[in-house]
C-alpha cells in the first residue's frame, strides 16, 4: 500500500488504498490494451509483408503497414501508462 501523498496531506489511509487499488486496475487494463495492440502490430506486419492470403494487393499491404506504425504508437503509449500506474502503486 502507497504511503500518504504528501501534496494531499488529509489524504488518509483509506484514500490511500483506494488511490492504490485503482492504480492496480488502471495498470492491468493499460498492461492488457499494451498487449492486444502488439498482436494487432504484429499482425498488420504480416500483413504489410504480403504474408496473408486474400490481403496481399498493394493496397491491403499499405494498409496493414500504416496499421502497423498506428498500433505501435498505441503499445508505446499504454506502456508507458501502465509503467506509470504501476510505480504509483
Amino acid at each position: 500500500m502507497s504511503v500518504p501523498n504528501a501534496d494531499r496531506p488529509n489524504e488518509g489511509i483509506v484514500d490511500s488504498a483506494i488511490n492504490s487499488v485503482t492504480n492496480a486496475a488502471n495498470y492491468v487494463s493499460e498492461t492488457v490494451q499494451g498487449k492486444t495492440s502488439e498482436a494487432s502490430k504484429e499482425a498488420n506486419k504480416e500483413q504489410a509483408k504480403g504474408h496473408i492470403v486474400g490481403k496481399d494487393s498493394i493496397g491491403d499491404r499499405i494498409s496493414g503497414a500504416t496499421g502497423a506504425i498506428s498500433d505501435k504508437f498505441d503499445q508505446t503509449k499504454h506502456e508507458g501508462s501502465a509503467s506509470a500506474n504501476q510505480h504509483s502503486i
